[in-house]
């Protein structure tokens, strides 16, 4: 699923090139599947309890794969648009059910979201890196272009996911609704969730914030990073490369989460781990020269954010109907949130001519993280008045 988003940052000159756009306007590119997650979130619970939850997790990776398609279509920018529409509602889908669906399916959950998150951070680092060598392939004065890099990175995997994920969860809706039918005539069990319960819940907004916050942070990095790099004298290339050992270290963050849960230290880490993120861009701007290193620093912060804020929703409910209610919520919320960092981000570069404005608001965002962190980390449940 990443590849199909991380592959586009280390394209994004080449795209400006070809297509005209301004930095403005690729920045709303980059924002275009968060936008399109903000939207079709809220409905990905109403859809599993419709349709069952394998079953439209299933048919949203064909749509993922059908979105990666159309993007590549050569021609005029409206594939490359609707394309990229596609694929955010897609991604909404399979981003909701996802800590539902581990919540509901097995007992270790801080774990199992741990390799999820880093297989989801392994596979995008990889498409980060080998997204311009790819769309190089080629003559040299005729290269594939940054199309063919979309359409083979994007769509290298998802037949192997689809095959896999209708494999593994065949008759697994119709065992998890008997089982959901047998409680329901349980007189001590809680009423389901209702589609404005969660909405009006003060630890949903909390975790909705946490989860915004740092997808706007890995997302203005993602789409920016290798820009920047190139402003430092990297090559297209190492820019690349760059974005792609960012998303290495962020999958090597995401695995620390089961660590960072365990004794008091629960506590405290959604609101700790924004600062290595602070020191990393902090780092980037003052000594370009680090570059190395603090790529590494803002990718651990990353990956330990995206998988405690997958963590938080899965933990702060009590079952997997109340899970998946929290994340659509918390990413509907998150994702609008987020979809404004790469547009903001690339507005204030392009204003500036510089790095300073935006890297403020990016650090601006880790603060802000924190903040909410120390909150949404307190050990509570969401709609516990249901009992």
């Amino acid at each position: 699923m990443r590849p199909t988003i991380t592959s586009v940052g280390p394209l994004i000159p080449q795209i400006g090139v070809d297509t005209g756009l301004s930095p403005a306007a690729l920045g709303v590119l980059a924002a275009v599947p968060l936008l399109a997650w903000g939207l079709v979130s809220p409905f990905a619970h109403a859809l599993t309890r419709r349709f069952g939850m394998a079953r439209t997790v299933l048919w949203a990776l064909v749509l993922l794969t059908a979105g990666t398609l159309v993007r590549s279509f050569p021609g005029p920018t409206l594939s490359l648009w609707l394309g990229t529409i596609l694929i955010g509602g897609a991604l909404a889908v399979v981003n909701v059910l996802m800590p539902a669906f581990i919540k509901r399916d097995f007992v270790r959950v801080p774990l199992v979201m741990a390799l999820y998150t880093a297989l989801l951070g392994g596979v995008g680092a990889l498409a980060s890196g080998v997204a311009v060598p790819v769309s190089q392939v080629g003559a040299p004065d005729a290269p594939a272009g940054w199309r063919f890099a979309l359409v083979v990175i994007g769509c290298a995997l998802l037949p192997f996911a689809i095959a896999a994920w209708a494999w593994t969860t065949r008759g697994t809706d119709a065992l998890h609704r008997s089982v959901a039918t047998e409680r329901s005539a349980d007189p001590d069990a809680p009423p389901p969730v209702t589609r404005t319960a969660i909405w009006r819940d003060p630890l949903a907004w909390q975790v909705a914030g946490y989860m915004g916050l740092q997808s706007a942070s890995f997302y203005m990095l993602v789409t920016w990073l290798a820009t920047f790099s190139t402003s430092v004298g990297r090559s297209d290339v190492v820019a690349g490369i760059d974005v792609m050992v960012y998303q290495i270290f962020a999958l090597v963050g995401s695995l620390s989460v089961p660590l960072l849960l365990r004794g008091r230290g629960a506590r405290v880490a959604p609101a700790a781990l924004p600062l290595l993120g602070i020191a990393g861009t902090v780092g980037l701007l003052a000594v370009p020269d680090g570059i190395d290193a603090w790529v590494a620093a803002i990718g651990l912060y990353s990956g330990a954010s995206l998988g405690m804020s997958l963590t938080l929703i899965a933990q702060r409910a009590r079952d997997h109907d109340a899970s998946a209610a929290l994340s659509g919520m918390a990413q509907a919320v998150g994702y609008f949130i987020a979809a404004s960092g790469p547009v903001l981000f690339g507005s204030l570069h392009a204003a500036s001519g510089g790095w300073i404005l935006p890297f403020a608001l990016l650090v601006a965002v880790m603060v802000g993280q924190g903040v909410v962190g120390a909150y949404a980390g307190r050990d509570r449940f969401v709609l516990d008045r249901r009992r």
